[in-house]
């Protein structure tokens, strides 16, 4: 471990002398591990080398790649507890978060290698010729969904694995028959290259073209990636700011892609005066809970929590208050993130509408993160105040009590997207949950009844998306096997020689999957 160079069509490669260092996330001291500055050359090689990796790659069959995922997900499994605990040394993260998260790169690797035998990636469509047709004939309609090409995908600093380098996104491009030119986040470069390898094994033991993955190591080659013209496509996990402005170069190429960024949410939680009143403390104790998991550091963390005011609510807020400081500190992944989430509660503490209630105890390490809750102003959420959307990433959470029913549902209204929203209700509180459901499903991704949003199922039915500036682009999902859709794109095939086809649209179907067939789901050969 630690070659510290470029991963390129196969190779270990570096021009530049190691110079960039892993930090220890606890004590902000060098881990020893050294790693090499990408090049603009290695870029271009990097991403030349995905590209003619997908002439070959793009063919493989489903079946193929589902084998491939599979042998990914046995060589990380072989890379054994050294995964868990360098990802710890670098991230701060605890080791039983971490096996989680291995556990869910190799189960998410498994979920697609099914998917891809089950054949509805396809999207398989035929339309057969009608030539007695009038008043004018039908040509053969055949329609089939293929990869879109080399995809970059942006490692995530909060999931060192689950949403890095074998995560959702480079799993998503790859069941797609898609390339991939992998950036290394600088949180867990020592992770990512271990995984690296891993998926590097794997290429070698399937017989996968070598330029299959690329991974690229430094802070200042993201930009170069996105706009080399041979990457069609993008997958992102961070901030707003980096987000928009990669979405920007992206959509100013010569030849614009996709861009398919993850960015900010603050996850609202609503809840009802019914459940209130039947279990108010409960709900207090894990909203605090869930807003302070891993230091706040969820993409899904509940960031805004509302309700109409009431005796109710307001010993809800009282009791927030109090759980709050019970908090211990927590160590944050590195120290630009604790920087940045210290700036957030010092804005909020200075913006007029906004107090600060509650802190939890006072870290003892220079890497802790310390739990802050705050209260806001009703005329902050009724004017779409710009600090209630904007994502503090950390332990800290904002509750607000509107003064009807009706202000309420003003105030949802005003918010921008979501990645979640959720609802908090009892059997009582239905009736009004309905009008709240159905404005919920326009502003999120998911709406949630009477659980809370921080972790994501990895599965079918899930998203992990939502309007804008949840994502660039709320029509996909970066978490589940729809994430897929994202680095795929239909072909249809017009009178096309039987024996040319793919096999997918054959008449006989040889691959037994099913397809619409002039308007029926049907496995039968025509």
């Amino acid at each position: 471990m630690n070659n510290g160079k470029q991963f390129i069509n196969g190779e270990r490669i570096a021009t530049n002398s190691p110079d960039l260092q892993s930090i220890n996330a606890t004590t902000y001291e060098p881990t020893g591990y050294l790693f090499s500055q990408a090049t603009l050359q290695e870029v271009d090689n990097a991403c030349t080398a995905a590209a003619t990796a997908f002439e070959a790659y793009h063919k493989t069959s489903h079946e193929q790649r589902a084998q491939f995922l599979e042998e990914i997900a046995t060589q990380v499994e072989a890379l054994g507890a050294t995964l868990q605990e360098v990802s710890s040394i670098e991230t701060g993260l605890p080791i039983a978060r971490l096996k989680g998260e291995t556990g869910r790169i190799t189960g998410q690797l498994r979920l697609f290698a099914e998917l891809l035998r089950r054949g509805d990636v396809y999207g398989a469509r035929i339309d057969v010729a009608l030539p007695d047709r009038k008043p004018m004939p039908r040509v053969d309609l055949r329609q089939q969904k293929i990869g879109v090409g080399p995809v970059v995908v942006f490692g995530a600093s909060n999931f060192p694995l689950a949403f890095s380098t074998a995560g959702g996104d480079t799993t998503a491009a790859l069941a797609a028959g898609c390339p991939v030119v992998f950036k290394a986040h600088s949180g867990h470069m020592a992770t990512a290259e271990l995984i690296g390898e891993a998926i590097q094994k794997a290429v070698d033991v399937c017989g996968m073209p070598k330029g299959t993955f690329n991974m690229l190591f430094g802070g200042k080659v993201g930009a170069d990636i996105v706009k080399h013209p041979a990457i069609q496509a993008a997958g992102f996990t961070g901030s707003l700011e980096g987000g928009m402005a990669l979405f920007s170069l992206a959509q100013n190429r010569p030849q614009p892609i996709p861009f398919f960024a993850e960015m900010s949410s603050v996850n609202p939680v609503i809840v009802l005066p019914n459940a209130l009143k039947a279990r108010g403390k409960k709900i207090a104790q894990e909203l605090v809970g869930s807003f302070n998991m891993g230091s706040g550091q969820f993409c899904t963390k509940p960031g805004l929590i509302l309700g109409v005011k009431s005796p109710e609510f307001d010993q809800l807020i009282s009791d927030l208050t109090e759980y709050t400081t019970e908090e211990a500190p927590q160590v944050m992944l590195n120290q630009g993130t604790l920087k940045s989430y210290n700036e957030g509660v010092e804005n909020l503490t200075k913006e007029k509408g906004f107090k600060l209630l509650s802190s939890g105890k006072a870290a003892e390490l220079i890497s802790q993160g310390q739990a802050k809750l705050f209260k806001a102003d009703e005329s902050l959420l009724l004017s779409g105040n710009a600090r209630l959307q904007h994502e503090v990433f950390g332990a800290l959470s904002i509750v607000i009590e509107t003064s009807s029913e009706e202000n309420l549902v003003k105030g949802i209204a005003a918010l921008g997207g979501q990645l979640t929203a959720t609802i908090i209700a009892d059997e009582e509180d239905l009736v009004e949950a309905g009008e709240l459901l159905d404005l919920l499903s326009k502003k999120a991704g998911r709406v949630l009844f009477n659980g809370y949003p921080t972790g994501v199922e990895v599965s079918d039915a899930m998203v992990h998306g939502g309007p804008f500036p949840a994502t660039s682009d709320a029509r996909g999902t970066s978490v589940g096997t729809g994430s897929i859709e994202r680095f795929l794109r239909p072909v249809c095939y017009q009178n096309t020689p039987h024996s040319l086809l793919p096999d997918a649209l054959k008449n006989e179907n040889p691959l037994n999957i099913n397809r619409l067939v002039n308007g029926s789901i049907s496995k039968d050969a025509l």
